[in-house]
Parts: structure tokens; sequence; C-alpha cells
């Protein structure tokens, strides 16, 4: 039966046959006829599992080299906006600063023309006080209070106040000491009197009071300590009898 099917099989060409020669048989097993109809495609298979994966490196250094790229921008952020804060803090500053100036500038130049006012205040202080009672009632003497009472009026606007000084303990930022007497009366330290009046702005100091500082009591000589010491042995001797 085997031969029957390989003898069914076979064929003869038809060429071979025209030509009379004899017939080349051929026979196809079913193990060839397969390879024939089912071979593997190994070699582009290969190919392109080769060519993916060159494509998934391109992908990875592509990432990493995006992923520098956005550390990179990031930096330049962080730098950009650290230099940013920078210029913004010192800009505040030096307006802050700015204006510090300008205001310490502007109460520097107010005192100085409040100072410049205060002889002219002491001037009409000294004529009001040496001013005869016959011509205190003059209509041109009151012009002149007027003027002197306008004037006072103004420091007061100001915030100009006078100093205390008389029976006040010296004190070297408010007071400028002229002399330092010895007084009975006075104890040591304290103003006896005040020879021009001082004011201030505020806690700044205008100008100083110009007073008469007392030492203390006065010393006493060894003439005078000894007729006193004396006297007193003379009391209590005439007492004693």
């Amino acid at each position: 039966m085997s031969e029957e099917r390989e003898q069914k099989k076979t064929r003869v060409p038809r060429g071979a046959r025209k030509q009379g020669r004899a017939a080349e048989v051929v026979k196809e097993t079913p193990a060839e006829s397969v390879a024939e109809t089912v071979l593997p495609p190994e070699e582009p298979v290969a190919a392109a599992a080769v060519a993916e994966k060159i494509e998934e490196e391109k992908a990875v250094d592509e990432v990493a080299a995006l992923r520098q790229e956005l550390e990179g921008v990031k930096a330049k952020e962080a730098e950009y906006l650290d230099g940013w804060q920078r210029a913004r803090a010192e800009l505040s500053n030096a307006r802050k600063r700015f204006q510090r100036e300008q205001e310490q500038a502007f109460a520097n130049a107010r005192a100085d023309v409040l100072g410049c006012l205060l002889p002219i205040v002491d001037d009409f202080e000294r004529a009001f006080d040496t001013l005869p009672d016959n011509l205190s009632r003059l209509t041109w003497i009151e012009g002149v209070w007027l003027i002197q009472h306008k004037f006072r009026m103004l420091l007061e606007q100001e915030g100009v106040t006078q100093i205390d000084a008389t029976g006040q303990e010296f004190d070297p930022f408010w007071h400028q000491a002229i002399t330092h007497e010895p007084s009975a009366e006075v104890p040591e330290g304290q103003i006896i009197a005040e020879l021009q009046k001082g004011y201030k702005l505020g806690e700044r100091v205008l100008r100083p009071s110009m007073v008469r500082v007392s030492s203390g009591p006065p010393l006493q000589s060894e003439p005078e300590a000894e007729s006193e010491g004396r006297e007193e042995a003379e009391l209590t001797n005439t007492e004693q009898s």
C-alpha cells in the first residue's frame, strides 16, 4: 500500500515525455512540503528585536537628556528667583534707608531753623525785662509784645518747650554749668539760678540751659571755727555754773 501511494505521487515532466527522455521521478515528502510552506522568519524577527532595542535605548537617552535639561532649568530658575528676591530686599532696604535719611535731614533742618529763632526770643525778653514802667502802656510797646507772643506761639506749635532748670538737679544732658558755687541754702548738685533759658524739641535739645550749680555748703575757715568753738565752750560753762 505504501508503494502504491508513492507511485501515485510520482510525476513525469512533460518535456521529458515529448523528448522521449527517461522520466525523472520527483518525490515530495510531507516534511519537505511543510518546511517549504511554513518557514519561521528568524532573521527578520531578530532584526526587528535589535531595532526595537535601539529605539528603546534612544528613548532612554532622550529621557535622561530631558531630565538633565530640566534640572538645569530648575537650577537657573532657583538662581534667578534668589537674585530677584535679593534685589527686591535691597531695593526695599534702600527705600527705607532713604526715607529715614530724608526724615532725619528734615528734622535737622527744622531744628536748625527753630534754633535760629531762639536768640530773637531772648532779645524780646531782655527788652521787656528792662522796659521802664512809664513806657509799658504805649501802643507800639503793645505791638512789640504781640510780635513776641507770636514768636512764642510759633515755637509751641512746632513742639518747642522750655527746659526746667531752677531748683532742678543738674543734668549735663539738659543743662550747661557756667559756675559751681558754694551755697548754704541749695544742696550740692542742684541748680542755684538760670542765666539763659534752654529749649528742647521733643527729646532733642535745641539749646541747653546755662545755669549756676551749687557745690555744697561753704567751707569754714580755721579762725571762724575756733571762735565758734570758744563761744560754745563759754555757753556750756555758763550753763554749768
